[in-house]
């Protein structure tokens, strides 16, 4: 209803300036009035200087936005490659700014100087080869060796050499969340289907295939520093993204196909976060919390938790209506802690079989599956 009589009184608000604008015509009868809608020196001399002010306000508001917002742009890079992306995009805006600042200068100053002038001519001419030349020749080798060097990055990132020695990590996307699956002690994942999706079997793991026999389904996604992370990535319904913007990583999941993507941590989250300027956005973020949680607490609401930095995983395609919310904690471990973390983690295979074990009756000790998963294991790496 409230939006109704909003909507009745701007209705209403229009049709009085439109009166309004009647009778101000009204009252100009008799007076000399230029209504042939043909742009004179005046009106020419008016637009040039509005160029130039508006060339000012770009540069103006540019500047302003790097002073107010420039603090938010992603600090240190947490990835080996990561210094490769942000050199690449640093060179990429350099140029763009080159380009931008002197055709946007060019633009406005002949808009002012060539503006129309009565008794003025326009020049025409049909082509000029010269100026075709330069500005077809410049951008294609401008654009080539952007091209050439994101390829060099690209290759530099996305290369792994058959027996280089990696963690290997499945991704498993769905809506709206995300699931970690390690491939365990053979470094190698079991195979995986939609259709096997049953219960605590929440990925699709084949328990029958050998190499799932160690495989780890975890929520919180652990990685050790200094070692290769190679991520298999999956999704379940719709397109995602994985996105871990402290890494420098992005890579589509797509449904019915398994992407790829590896990188090397070189700080743990504890180094991350002891850098001055992560300690500076903590205690900044922690401010205003601690501010908005006094109005909470006068409003009889609970306070707010205290800010603590952690890398994330997010997904960076809008998938569905809880799509901000698919986001899931990476830890990055140093080699020891992370080996004492998957240590005693349960695999797929026991958490089925304990999942669909029938209860033992009064006095039976439950069967312990871990032996039999030993043995298999160490056979099949035998085998290999």
């Amino acid at each position: 209803m409230t939006s109704l009589l909003v909507i009745i009184v701007l209705v209403l608000l229009s049709i009085a300036l439109w009166q309004l604008t009647k009778i101000f015509d009204l009252t100009q009868v008799g007076e000399y009035s230029d209504k042939s809608q043909v742009a004179n020196d005046n009106d020419n001399n008016v637009q040039g200087y509005l160029m130039f002010g508006f060339l000012a306000f770009i540069y103006i508001f540019t500047i302003y936005g790097l002073l107010k917002w420039g603090h938010f742009v992603l600090h240190t890079p947490a990835s080996e490659h990561g210094h490769l992306i942000d050199d690449l995009m640093n060179v990429t805006w350099v140029l763009i700014f080159i380009v931008q600042a002197v055709t946007q200068v060019l633009l406005h100053y002949f808009a002012f100087k060539y503006r129309g002038k009565e008794g003025n001519k326009a020049l025409y001419f049909a082509d000029n080869n010269k100026l075709e030349v330069i500005w077809s020749v410049i951008p294609a080798i401008v654009l080539a060796g952007l091209i050439l060097y994101g390829l060099y990055a690209w290759t530099n990132i996305m290369f792994i050499e058959d027996d280089e020695d990696t963690v290997t990590i499945e991704l498993y996307a769905q809506q709206f969340n995300w699931t970690a699956r390690y491939a365990g002690n053979d470094n190698v994942l079991g195979k995986a289907n939609v259709r096997y999706i049953e219960g605590v079997n929440s990925v699709g793991v084949d328990i029958e295939d050998p190499y799932a026999i160690d495989d780890v389904i975890i929520k919180e996604l652990h990685i050790p520093k200094g070692k290769k992370i190679h991520f298999k990535m999956r999704s379940q319904d719709v397109l995602h993204s994985a996105y871990m913007p402290f890494f420098r990583a992005q890579m589509n999941c797509v449904p019915g196909m398994v992407t790829e993507f590896a990188f090397t941590p070189i700080y743990t989250t504890a180094e991350y976060r002891d850098f001055p300027f992560m300690i500076e956005k903590v205690a900044n973020i922690n401010a205003i919390r601690a501010k908005k949680s006094i109005e909470l607490v006068a409003k009889g609401e609970p306070a707010l938790d205290p800010y603590e930095f952690d890398f994330l995983l997010l997904c960076n395609k809008i998938c569905g209506v809880s799509h901000y919310n698919m986001q899931m904690k990476i830890v990055v471990d140093t080699p020891e802690d992370y080996a004492k973390w998957l240590k005693d983690k349960a695999t797929v295979v026991q958490e089925v079989k304990a999942a669909n074990a029938p209860a033992p009756e009064a006095g039976q000790t439950p069967i312990d599956t871990s032996k039999t998963q030993n043995v298999v294991v160490a056979t099949k790496v035998a085998m290999k």
